[in-house]
């Protein structure tokens, strides 16, 4: 051995004779510390902390709260607990031999009762208090912090009450934070999208308190018998407001073509697929459209705001007009919701069917293996390439949440088409994409295609496939192209 290296050596170990002796006094001064606070605070602390007690409450808080970023942040703080938990007792401990502190310098009182008898280097308590802050901080970065200062707090106990140095609780942070930070690289966290705010294009509109040059053309059988109770509330609330009821044998559009003749206002009551042939109408003649919720589920009336028949009545009132986009397929029909092949119906009547029982994270989960064995898988060519689908969906603007359940839009004027595709094709997919929606990893599964563009085209590989059109199957296509109409058609809705 060199000169030069007996050197280096002698230096390595006067710096690390130099730190042991600071650590050790750093201890002394914090066991000698006559403090009420840390005498009655830290044994209870420490106490909380023991086999991660403080943990699983603090995480099952979280899991119980209604925000979907506190939740993921539990499920991921608990794993990377469990991990961390497994690498330090079953690891670290066994390759840094180190004494645990002399107990007797700190006071009776603050003394832990649990005598350790592991290696003191790292700190266990320290390497799961980090992991789970830092777990969850990934997922919410404020609630991240709170933790941290909670784990801080854990450390200091731990050398508060004699079980560690201070080198050792630091140590036990750096391994969970590490643990944590790289299960972000490998399962990077869910970052909510941003979606753009633009001031909505208002059209003026003159006031129509008692609904004059209203024509409302309604179906008094829909939404199982909803529609009725509508042609009610207008004709009490609108006096002068035209009602004209769809009977059995007439056609939806014909009869809103004739109305719109003679309207100063198109309205409109029924499903989806009666407001999205008003909507066309509308667009064609130029008239505003006042739509009613007198269908079934009401998505468009609910997005623009229109959920009761109070509100599109305010509207129309008080004159509050701002326009919409629509979606134009094969630039001939109009698509005011959503359009869908394979078997995206299927999943969405089973979902909805039991996410009022079961909750909609199991439904999904049901509804997605349930379609994945009964669709029929349908191939499709879009930008280049070929994949084979059970599950497609285009929406008018774009939807929340990310992921195969979109349920809501924020606006709808964005200029967008909202596409999302799962890909069936591949080996093992289902289970791979059952794997991806249990862990909520679906968005980020190569199975999982988005795409958010103001135009979208795809292509029928195997010959024409039936596409359904705001909830309702329509015809057959080889090929269909869907262009975004940016903020086309003027709807009565209340203004923000």
């Amino acid at each position: 051995m060199t000169s030069r290296s007996l050197l280096e050596g002698q230096g390595v170990r006067q710096i690390t004779g130099g730190l042991g002796t600071l650590d050790r006094e750093v201890f002394e001064a914090v066991a000698e510390s006559p403090s009420m606070l840390l005498d009655k605070a830290m044994p209870v602390l420490t106490r909380a902390a023991d086999h991660s007690k403080l943990w699983f409450a603090i995480a099952a808080v979280l899991a119980a709260t209604g925000s979907p970023s506190a939740r993921r942040g539990a499920g991921r703080g608990v794993i990377t607990l469990a991990f961390t938990s497994l690498a330090t007792n079953q690891g670290a401990k066994r390759v840094w031999k180190r004494a645990r502190p002399n107990r007797t310098l700190v006071p009776l009182v603050r003394r832990s009762r649990r005598v350790p008898t592991s290696n003191s280097l790292p700190s266990g308590h320290s390497a799961s208090a980090a992991a789970f802050a830092v777990g969850v901080g990934l997922e919410n970065p404020p609630l991240g912090l709170g933790l941290a200062l909670l784990a801080g707090l854990v450390g200091l106990s731990r050398v508060a009450t004699g079980a560690h140095y201070p080198g050792d609780v630091f140590a036990g942070f750096g391994i969970g934070a590490a643990i944590a930070v790289l299960g972000g690289r490998l399962v990077p966290p869910i970052v909510p999208a941003k979606l753009p705010s633009t001031e909505p294009l208002v059209i003026d509109t003159p006031e129509r308190p008692e609904g004059d040059g209203v024509v409302l053309v309604i179906n008094p059988a829909s939404g199982s018998g909803t529609g009725t109770r509508v042609i009610d509330e207008v004709r009490e609330k609108l006096p002068k407001a035209e009602i004209v009821e769809l009977g059995p044998d007439d056609n939806p559009e014909t009869v809103l073509r004739e109305a719109a003749r003679r309207a100063e206002v198109l309205g409109v009551g029924g499903g989806d697929g009666t407001v999205s042939a008003a909507a066309s109408v509308a667009v064609s003649t130029g008239l505003p459209l006042a739509v009613f919720p007198a269908g079934t589920f009401n998505h468009f009336a609910k997005d623009i705001g229109c959920d009761t028949v109070e509100r599109t009545v305010s509207a129309i009132r008080n004159g509050n007009v701002s326009c919409v986009d629509l979606v134009c397929l094969n630039e001939d029909q109009m698509v005011i919701n959503t359009a869908s092949i394979g078997a995206y119906p299927l999943f969405v009547q089973t979902r909805e069917k039991l996410e009022h029982k079961v909750g909609k994270p199991l439904a999904g989960m049901y509804a997605m293996l349930h379609t994945l064995r009964r669709g029929t898988p349908v191939r499709i060519r879009f930008d280049n390439k070929t994949i084979q689908t059970s599950l497609f969906f285009l929406g008018n603007s774009v939807y929340l949440p990310s992921g195969f359940a979109p349920a809501r839009r924020t606006r709808m004027d964005d200029g967008l088409i909202d596409v999302r595709i799962l890909e069936t094709g591949k080996r093992f997919s289902r289970l791979r994409i059952l794997t991806a929606v249990a862990l909520g990893r679906l968005e980020r599964s190569p199975l999982y295609h988005e795409i958010q563009a103001p135009e979208f085209s795809f292509e029928a590989v195997d010959g024409p496939t039936p596409l359904a059109r705001d909830g309702e199957v329509g015809n057959t296509y080889d090929k269909a192209s869907f262009s975004a109409k940016y903020r086309v058609l003027p709807v009565f809705r209340p203004l923000l």
